[in-house]
């Protein structure tokens, strides 16, 4: 009989944008502890409140700690143990920005590592969640701390082996963690990234034996994967972190961090994989990430299937149709009408997004306006055809209109820069007359858009956050309108040539025209204006 993962649990990304309101996360614990989940991992950088720290957390949306008891004591009545995590090292740029926290700020969104300020904010953050969470587990982060000692630590200390930085501060937090009775788990990623010149997925044994002996047995290493297509590849990460004497924990994701949209097939078919991995391996501890980047536009309960799918696989169920039937009896709706979120991106199965960067590619300017060659017409209608049957589910029929609407846009957005910039190039004043109709279109198109994705925002988050999309929205309605006067000038004679349209769009790095990519950067997808 094969083994099952034994602790199983979800972490649910609170800081990306969108911080979700008590109700949708106590929803959403339900059906996790009916799925076979028994706990949850509450991911809040600074999006919770500290004594004394008004700054922490300021305008964010952050959760009181009232919130956190009820969220607690929620999750305890449906049998989920609710496990703090945050951050005690980098990924801190909703408080690194303000002046307040510049003497414990070494660079960038990473806290200055042996200053006694530091050591004092994050003993807070360890009090809150004593007060708060039953639990005595927690995650302390400290995963992508890259430039980690080459800022003020650099000014003030000078040049010192980041692994001693990074070992000396985990002691440090991990003395915190012992004095409020908690057992620290940390991603793992900066000892390996430290050791093999910034790269991760490394299976050899290059972690020198002086590191190994110095990470505090207490500290479980999370693993995490989100990538693999390859059982050997996981199998081979797994023995590279039993280099260490440490517990190991796994990590996979529920992709749902790279636009509007799921990618619940690829997320299925890689934590199959990784969790086959885990039971002949011996890792008994699993989590499944739903991280938000850039903006938390996809909808927490998008990633259903692939939650679904990573309990079966804990269990030891590797059969897909079985576990189809048995999410549609679980959920009232068809397993593949539910993956068929994914097919807005038009390459179900694959990691890679268009329907966001185009959705945001300037008109004029857009430098990967050649990814949409061999677009068909007609391909986002016949994605939304598919998504119809979805609407039909009370509880989740709002995420599938939402998608529908960003089809409607991007049958006619899609491929409006690469068809304008063709028609210019023949001077058909005509043609692109009728082409500005395409521009009212879109235009029309994207205000019916931007009302459902407000709508389900209102429905799973706090108003905080929505201001961002607010300006993205606003900003692109603004440039399809300008764009459009711009052509209709031209079109009517008024102007004898447009500039912006003269200039060739070149191939975006090794890509051949017509291959889509991942690409989930809103302020560089827009233009290609420098941030500063």
């Amino acid at each position: 009989m094969m083994k099952q993962i034994k602790s199983l649990g979800v972490m649910i990304d609170c800081s990306r944008n969108g911080v979700y309101q008590v109700a949708t996360l106590k929803k959403l614990f339900l059906l996790l502890a009916k799925m076979g989940y028994n706990y949850v991992q509450l991911y809040t950088e600074d999006v919770y409140t500290l004594e004394d720290e008004p700054y922490f957390g300021y305008l964010r949306g952050r959760y009181s700690k009232a919130d956190f008891k009820e969220l607690d004591a929620a999750a305890q009545k449906c049998g989920l143990e609710l496990i703090p995590c945050i951050q005690t090292l980098a990924h801190l740029s909703g408080i690194t920005r303000w002046g307040q926290y510049s003497d414990c700020t070494d660079t960038g969104d990473i806290l200055l590592a042996g200053e006694e300020k530091t050591y004092s904010l994050i003993e807070k953050m360890f009090s809150v969640c004593a007060e708060c969470f039953t639990s005595r587990r927690i995650n302390i982060g400290m995963d992508e701390a890259h430039m980690v000692g080459v800022g003020k630590y650099l000014d003030k200390y000078g040049y010192e082996d980041r692994f001693q930085i990074l070992l000396k501060h985990l002691q440090r937090v991990n003395a915190i963690a012992q004095k409020y009775g908690f057992s620290p788990m940390m991603w793992s990623d900066m000892f390996f990234r430290l050791a093999n010149n910034g790269e991760y997925y490394c299976a050899e044994d290059t972690i020198p034996q002086e590191v190994k002996s110095l990470v505090p047995e207490n500290v479980s290493l999370i693993y995490w994967d989100y990538y693999g297509t390859e059982k050997s590849h996981y199998d081979a990460m797994i023995r590279a972190h039993r280099q260490f004497s440490n517990p190991v924990i796994f990590a996979g994701g529920a992709w749902s961090w790279s636009g509007f949209t799921p990618a619940n097939r690829f997320s299925i078919r890689a934590n199959e994989l990784a969790i086959r991995s885990c039971l002949e391996n011996g890792i008994e501890d699993v989590f499944i990430t739903c991280w938000k980047d850039d903006g938390a536009e996809c909808s927490l309960f998008a990633s259903l299937p692939s939650l679904f799918a990573a309990a079966q696989f804990a269990c030891g169920n590797f059969d897909m149709q079985d576990i189809a039937r048995r999410f549609q009896s679980f959920f009232g709706v068809d397993f593949d009408t539910f993956l068929a979120l994914d097919d807005v991106d038009l390459h179900p199965g694959e990691l890679k997004n268009p329907s966001k960067y185009l959705l945001y590619s300037d008109p004029f300017f857009g430098f990967l306006d050649r990814t949409t060659i061999g677009i068909a017409p007609g391909a986002f209608s016949a994605v939304k055809e598919r998504l119809q049957a979805g609407t039909k589910s009370g509880k989740y029929g709002y995420i599938f209109r939402t998608l529908m609407t960003l089809c409607d846009v991007l049958e006619k957005k899609a491929t409006l820069g690469l068809r304008t910039r063709e028609v210019y190039r023949r001077r058909d004043r005509e043609e692109l007359a009728a082409l500005v109709e395409d521009y009212r279109a879109t235009e029309r198109y994207l205000e019916v858009f931007y009302k459902c994705f407000s709508a389900q925002w209102d429905r799973e988050c706090r108003e905080n956050g929505f201001e961002n999309h607010d300006i993205r929205f606003g900003g692109l309605l603004r440039r399809l309108r300008h764009c459009r006067e711009i052509l209709s000038d031209y079109a009517s004679g008024k102007s004898a040539a447009i500039p912006a349209l003269e200039e060739d769009i070149l191939p975006y790095l090794s890509a051949a025209d017509g291959d889509a990519l991942m690409y989930n950067d809103w302020l560089y997808m827009s233009s290609v204006h420098p941030r500063t």
